[in-house]
């Protein structure tokens, strides 16, 4: 919000109360403002963004706190001319998710005469049936168009560059189908273990952690179709209809389709089941990989290959998009040896660096005729990325903006969850093999047969 602050974007006609159950007064609260920002009191600019935050102790059960709260935003809403606009930023557990909503209609703070949207932060649910219990409690108070379910990935700068790839290039468009594109594969690397978020993760899992919404929402980009217009409205809808079309498998295409994993001891990192606030018996899942398959004209037998895992190689998000090799090579005559050709690349690198990566095959120098793979490459410089808004920062704006191009919709959800719950049903009837990779690898070696039983292999792999 600071950085919105210097860029102009919010200036004298915002407020922020921060809540919670401890008791704190306006300046402890602007205290901890000031901590988190890392300035000085004699910081002018500093000391004028922070003088909008005002804190109200408050317990989201108890009816009579909002009556508190309302006066409170009425107050601030006549200090700083904020005209009845109204953001509601839930951060906290989703069983409260429903009863919050519920209280900010019956008690009025949503009687303003401004607008009214509402931000949750993931998990929007546990399984489908959560997920649509929790969604018809906020919708007896917010419309679907009010609500804002926060994904930071689609905040991040190559993820949005995903539609100006593909829809700002003829050459990149003609291409993106199953006609030319052998595979995709999705990987969400992370180089760390769970951390201080154990109890939270041995309940949730890499399943639900990061495939139902961070691997989904990059899927339902690269697998769309083009909207009529660059709209919230008719990107949404054609992410939906991606996400419609994704084959929610049976009992025994799930078992052959998905593997897990969970990480064991080694590389100086102790096992999963060793970590603080997981239980010695744990069978909850650290990593995941799959085979993704949409039924529809552009896509039909195309696969997407997703993974994710905790205590990998290293951290980094990219997408690799395969494309087919020439039906003939017509370099592989015997008198040379040449090597055979290799499939082009295209690689979007996510983070850390972000950029892409266009793999090509290239005569060598020198006498003969032999090919070899050749590297062009774009990668933001220093200074693009100093002018790159972090993720919640871009989402906080759209948010200000009414803008919901970067929020997962309701039936996009949705589908996600039918998708998974399918995977977690299997899941949950098997009893697996933990633990199953070492730290500092790329998941277990289940996820290498997953592919190569297509006679693929991963892109990104180690030692390669």
């Amino acid at each position: 919000m600071f950085n919105l602050y210097k860029r102009g974007t919010l200036r004298e006609h915002f407020a922020v109360i921060g809540t919670s159950r401890n008791k704190m007064t306006d300046e402890e609260f602007q205290d901890a403002v000031r901590k988190s920002l890392g300035t000085a009191k004699s910081d002018k600019d500093a000391e004028k963004f922070i003088s909008h935050f005002a804190y109200e102790a408050h317990d989201v059960t108890d009816k009579a706190h909002y009556k508190v709260l309302k006066d409170r935003a009425d107050e601030l809403d006549k200090k700083f001319k904020l005209e009845g606009n109204r953001i509601f930023y839930l951060s906290l557990s989703p069983n409260f998710f429903g009863t919050v909503a519920g209280f900010l209609k019956t008690e009025g703070l949503t009687d303003s005469q401004g607008f009214n949207r509402l931000v949750i932060e993931k998990p929007f649910g546990r399984d489908y049936d959560s997920a649509a219990q929790l969604n018809d409690a906020l919708s007896t108070a917010f419309n679907e168009d009010q609500v804002f379910r926060i994904d930071h990935y689609l905040g991040k700068e190559m993820i949005q560059n995903i539609e100006a790839l593909r829809f700002g290039n003829t050459i990149v468009e003609s291409l993106w189908n199953n006609r030319y594109i052998d595979n995709i594969q999705v990987t969400l690397s992370e180089k760390l273990g769970v951390e201080e978020r154990a109890s939270y993760y041995d309940n949730s899992g890499a399943l639900r952690d990061m495939v139902q919404n961070h691997i989904m929402q990059i899927v339902s980009l690269l697998a769309m179709e083009q909207p009529v217009a660059f709209t919230d409205v008719d990107i949404r809808a054609e992410k939906v209809k991606a996400l419609r079309s994704l084959r929610v498998y049976n009992v025994a295409d799930a078992s052959t389709n998905f593997v897990r994993g969970q990480y064991g001891a080694g590389n100086k990192q102790r096992a999963y089941r060793d970590e603080d606030n997981v239980p010695h018996d744990s069978n909850n899942e650290t990593f995941v990989a799959g085979k993704l398959l949409f039924d529809n004209y552009r896509w039909s037998g195309t696969p997407f290959y997703i993974r994710t895992g905790k205590e990998l190689a290293d951290k980094f998000t990219r997408v690799d998009v395969v494309f087919k090799k020439p039906l003939v090579d017509i370099f592989a005559f015997p008198q040379n040896a040449n090597a055979p050709l290799e499939a082009n690349v295209l690689t979007m690198f996510i983070e850390p660096k972000a950029g892409f990566s266009l793999r090509l095959n290239a005569k060598t120098s020198g006498q003969g005729f032999q090919t070899a793979p050749i590297n062009m490459d774009y990668f933001v410089d220093a200074a693009g990325e100093k002018a790159t808004p972090e993720p919640y920062e871009r989402l906080i704006h759209d948010v200000m903006k009414g803008d919901g191009t970067n929020f997962s919709s309701w039936p996009e959800v949705s589908y996600a969850w039918k998708f998974v719950d399918q995977i977690r049903k299997v899941w949950d009837l098997q009893q697996p093999a933990f633990p199953n990779y070492t730290p500092g690898s790329m998941g277990p070696a289940a996820a290498d047969e997953l592919i190569q039983r297509d006679h693929r292999e991963w892109v990104y792999r180690l030692n390669q």
